[in-house]
This record gives structure tokens, C-alpha cells and sequence, in this order.
């Protein structure tokens, strides 16, 4: 019985740390063909850190030119859900890194944080590499 308790609570702790861990603001570093010198001049990044009344992540996304928002749920220790991607409606000269990036992101259902880094992955095993901002 004491064994049972103790695991449960590692258990708990071991999601609810993962969470913690997450809502950070998160610079894109890596994402398909990208230069990364594309990805930081353009400041790519979500930010993961605001909390809705529903206690749902309400996100946002900057990759160059328009600002994305959207929802998203930890489901367990390795799965994210994304949904209500939207953006603001502004033309750019440079758009085929936001292109992507909104064809992409809500296909993105899991995640693994390495010490400072978030990687997402879809179910074909297309990623996304993100560092902390507040990793110096």
C-alpha cells in the first residue's frame, strides 16, 4: 500500500514537472530546411507561458511577420494537443517560414523537453527544435 502511494506520487510529480518545464517562451532552432540564422533573424519563437480559465496553455507564435495564437493541452508526459491556430493578417516579403510553420504546428502531438531544449513531433516524425529563451 505505501509502495502504491509513493509511485502514484512520482508519477504526479513527474507530469506536473514536465508541465512546469514547459511554460516557458521557446526560440525555434531547428525546423526543416531552415537555415538557423533564418530561424534568429527572424525571431522565430512560441511562448508557452500564459494559462487560460480553462487551464489550457493559451499560446502565441511570432516567425517574422504575423502573430499566430492558439491553444494548447498537456495530454500526458509525452503528448501535446494544438488547436486554433490563427494569426493576424498582415502580407510580408518574406512568408514561407510562417507558411510552414501553419501548415505544420497542429499536426505537432508530441513533445520531449532535454534540458534547456522542447522538440515537437508529429506522427510521421516531422520536428520542431525549440531552446529556452531564458537559457543563456
Amino acid at each position: 500500500m505505501i509502495f502504491l502511494c509513493f509511485c502514484l506520487c512520482i508519477g504526479c510529480a513527474s507530469v506536473n514537472g514536465t508541465e512546469q518545464h514547459i511554460h516557458r517562451q521557446w526560440m525555434l532552432v531547428s525546423y526543416k530546411d531552415f537555415p538557423k540564422e533564418e530561424l534568429t533573424n527572424s525571431k522565430a519563437e512560441i511562448n508557452l507561458t500564459k494559462i487560460s480559465d480553462a487551464g489550457k496553455i493559451a499560446g502565441t507564435a511570432f516567425m517574422g511577420c504575423n502573430r499566430m495564437f492558439f491553444n494548447a493541452e498537456i495530454k500526458s508526459k509525452k503528448r501535446i494537443e494544438i488547436s486554433g491556430l490563427g494569426s493576424t493578417l498582415m502580407a510580408c516579403e518574406k512568408m514561407e517560414l510562417e507558411s510552414q510553420f501553419s501548415k505544420d504546428f497542429e499536426k505537432m502531438k508530441n513533445f520531449v523537453i532535454e534540458g534547456h531544449f522542447l522538440t515537437l513531433y508529429d506522427e510521421k516524425g516531422n520536428k520542431m527544435k525549440f531552446v529556452a529563451a531564458d537559457w543563456d
